[in-house]
């Protein structure tokens, strides 16, 4: 991770100044053990490094269709069952909300699912849902040009848990694992949606939209509803939702609200192990209340400011209902300005290596 740099586009590139070639480890422990552990350790760092390109990888070159292709790549190099849903059937299956925010574009938007199936039986299923808005205009209610610059990083979700189905693929856990990730831009057009709109989404609750710019809560809707018609017992999502999880809690730290204390205690001694700091915040019954307060919906996608990323985990609550379930807000840990030890400034790869374990050591 320490030695990961983006290509990039220019003409000349300039040499990297160090270049890892070999590693040697002196030890007096068991030679196998040993062995295993890097082998662990590279692949974990690997998968982060593959979730960095995507990342940072601009919008018109990643397009929902090139996530969908990437993610078919490797479903075909590590031999998941995978499907891809397209615009038409998505119309068929009523998935307003995620079909909602791809009104405005003319890239096609992709439900991808891939599913790695670790057990003979496919029960005990642990959905990794990722939020993949590939670049974030605000729809109509448009962001501001500093707040639009790095949009292409809106998908970091999608990417972790990409990264995490390709540490999967190499490590072989026995668990079952379904990825599902709702893929789409969020554009400005003619017949994009609009605040004041009504959308009816897959799980037939109906949302009035207040803020074209809370999209990110919209897809994921219709993704986790899906998951669990696909079976999942279990689920977290990833998804860089709201800026209101930075001023709450800075961009060092990892936001997560939960409807199930058991597995939230798994996913947090997960994340402790990797060194991905995260905290929880609360989801109360009067911020229930406000997620369902619009006058002419059963929800509102935006009801207000205060407590925002909370309003963001509340609203996607609606859809999970009784199933256990994490949701993981990146906004402020998806990239950094700064160089690290880990890595360069630009996108971090975050919740790679929690979800990785999580699901490794999963009980």
């Amino acid at each position: 991770m320490a030695t990961y740099e983006f290509p990039g586009y220019k003409q000349k590139k300039s040499e990297p100044d160090y270049q890892l070639k070999s590693l040697i480890v002196y030890t007096a422990a068991e030679a196998v053990e040993i062995e295993a552990s890097l082998f662990v350790g590279s692949v974990y760092g690997k998968a982060t490094n593959s979730a960095r390109t995507l990342v940072n990888t601009p919008g018109n070159l990643l397009t929902a269709s090139d996530l969908a292709d990437y993610a078919v790549k490797l479903a075909n190099r590590y031999d998941f069952d995978y499907e891809i849903l397209e615009k038409e059937e998505m119309e068929r299956l009523g998935m307003g909300a995620l079909l909602a925010v791809n009104q405005g574009s003319k890239q096609p938007p992709k439900l991808i699912v891939l599913k790695y199936q670790g057990k003979e039986q496919w029960e005990n299923v642990i959905a990794l849902v990722g939020k993949g808005v590939t670049f974030d205009t605000g729809g109509y209610c448009l962001k501001p040009r500093d707040s639009m610059i790095d949009m292409k990083t809106d998908m970091a979700g999608a990417a972790a848990v990409l990264g995490a189905m390709e540490a999967i693929g190499e490590l072989r856990p026995e668990q079952n694992v379904l990825a599902v990730i709702p893929a789409t831009d969020n554009m400005i057009s003619g017949e994009a949606f609009k605040p004041d709109d009504v959308i009816t989404s897959l799980s037939g609750k109906t949302i009035e939209v207040r803020n074209t710019d809370a999209e990110g809560r919209l897809i994921l809707a219709d993704a986790v509803t899906y998951a669990k018609q696909c079976g999942a017992n279990y689920i977290i999502d990833v998804a860089t939702l709201t800026s209101g999880v930075i001023v709450a809690l800075g961009t060092d730290k990892t936001g997560a609200m939960t409807n199930n204390e058991e597995l939230f205690e798994q996913l947090l001694e997960a994340s402790m192990e990797t060194g991905e700091f995260i905290w929880r915040l609360p989801i109360t019954e009067h911020d229930r209340e406000r997620v369902r307060s619009s006058k002419i919906a059963d929800l509102n996608n935006s009801p207000g400011r205060e407590g925002h990323a909370i309003m963001g985990g509340a609203f996607i609550g609606e859809f999970v209902e009784d199933t256990p379930w994490v949701h993981l807000d990146i906004a402020g840990t998806a990239a950094t300005k700064k160089d690290g030890d880990l890595g360069p400034a630009g996108a971090t790869g975050v919740m790679v290596r929690t979800l990785t374990a999580f699901v490794e050591r999963f009980e």
